[in-house]
């Protein structure tokens, strides 16, 4: 029962932390280079997709 509400809290920290990396990258990130800031958003849209994917699984 706590295993899955864990893996419930994880997916949820790791989905909502991409939203917020990838609004810091798209609108504060100005100063950056814009190839890192597409790394950055590549790796938040990574992390999205994880969240996601393992919502998914989770459903199941």
């Amino acid at each position: 029962m706590w295993h899955r509400g864990l893996n419930w809290a994880a997916i949820a920290l790791v989905g909502s932390f991409a939203l917020i990396w990838l609004g810091v990258v798209i609108f504060a990130a100005d100063a950056s280079a814009m190839w890192v800031r597409l790394a950055e958003g590549a790796f938040a849209l990574f992390l999205a997709g994880w969240a996601v994917q393992k919502a998914v699984l989770m459903l199941r």
